[in-house]
């Protein structure tokens, strides 16, 4: 049963990003990023009740709350460079940039936290560093685009990298704490955040001027990322990590056909063989 969650799980979080890019045609992407939040918010507590870990929360060290505080304010930067990207670039092309933080966390992994690279581990790394290569072939740009053609990658790399910090901050913080607990903590740093920077940049006003239809894909991206969270955690709980997490970063492939299916976003024959290659390298860290 536990292999049918991770699949869910994979689905659901690669719906995400078409659901989210629905919701920020209009819309700026730092006030659907806090809109987004609030939803997540009240999965992430759900998921908390439901396993009655809220009743460790006395039981949290200061150690653990800096590290936990810190994922957060690493996922909350990860989630406004992502919407960001999104906005500006092609879901096929922002997507394969994001997810190439498997790479960069493997490493700091290695670095910081003494974990081992194995050689399957080079060889999926390889594999997608040389699959996302592929897939941000440099593509034609209208005249006047320039600009917002390259944005994208810029704020798709500092995804990467800020995903990359909240996995090993996260690592370190969810020692000393359940990992339901641990999310929801985290994801109330990225609320505060969220709305801080609204705020902060004078957007708070555009909350009101957001149209029903967008406010309500803003709304299923965000569900859209609870039940992906929710199936995984389920599928964890099951089954071994070592299946489940490939399992899930096979994602890219639900979110790249959406792509196709919604934007009509289509993959040369070079983006067609990174997709390939990403694919691969991520099945081959299926391996022990």
């Amino acid at each position: 049963m536990w292999i049918l969650f991770a699949f869910a799980s994979a689905f659901f979080a690669g719906i995400t990003a078409i659901l989210a890019k629905c919701g920020i045609q209009k819309t700026d992407s730092t006030v659907a990023t806090a809109l987004r939040t609030v939803i997540v918010l009240i999965f992430s507590w759900i998921m908390v009740f439901a396993v009655g870990s809220q009743t460790l929360l006395p039981a949290i060290d200061g150690r653990t709350w800096l590290f936990l505080i810190l994922s957060g304010i690493a996922t909350g930067a990860s989630w406004l460079c992502y919407f960001r990207a999104l906005q500006c670039g092609n879901i096929n092309k922002v997507v394969p940039v994001d997810k190439s933080s498997v790479i960069l966390t493997i490493l700091l992994a290695a670095i910081f936290l003494h974990e081992q690279i194995s050689l399957p581990k080079g060889i999926g790394m390889v594999l997608l560093g040389a699959g996302t290569c592929l897939m941000i072939e440099k593509k034609a740009v209208a005249p006047g685009q320039q600009a917002a053609g390259s944005r994208w990658f810029f704020y798709a790399a500092g995804s990467a990298v800020f995903a990359s910090l909240t996995a090993i901050l996260g690592k370190v913080g969810i020692r000393g704490v359940e990992s339901n607990l641990g999310t929801a903590i985290r994801t109330v740093v990225v609320l505060i955040m969220a709305w801080l920077m609204v705020f902060v940049t004078g957007k708070g006003r555009k909350v009101a001027s957001v149209s029903r239809r967008e406010l309500g894909f803003i709304a299923l991206s965000g569900l859209a990322t609870g039940a992906s969270w929710l199936c995984y955690y389920r599928a964890l709980q099951e089954g071994p990590a070592s299946v489940v997490v490939p399992i899930d970063k096979l994602s890219i492939l639900i979110t790249i056909l959406f792509s196709y299916v919604v934007f009509k976003e289509r993959l040369s024959r070079r983006a067609l063989v990174g997709l390939a290659a990403v694919t691969a390298g991520t099945l081959v860290m299926l391996i022990p």
